[in-house]
């Protein structure tokens, strides 16, 4: 079964959450510890594991910072 790898580009996140808002496995959270250079709190994986692949927040970003692939184990 193919492992899936979730990528975010902090340095184009604004922290706009839509992205949480439509995972269904609560892949993603704001890392609340750091702010990227445009001074916004970035999205960042927090149970990559949990991830099934189905690309909707990729496709919820209006940004276009994450992205998603499938990884062959």
């Amino acid at each position: 079964m193919a492992k899936v790898k979730v990528f975010i580009k902090s340095e184009r996140c604004k922290g706009c959450e839509m992205c949480i808002a439509v995972c269904p496995k609560n892949v993603l959270g704001l890392d609340e510890h750091e702010v990227n250079a445009q001074g916004y709190h970035a999205v960042t994986v927090v149970d990559e594991d949990a991830c099934i692949g189905c690309i909707g927040c990729g496709l919820m970003c209006p940004e276009g910072a994450i992205s998603i692939y499938r990884e062959e184990e």
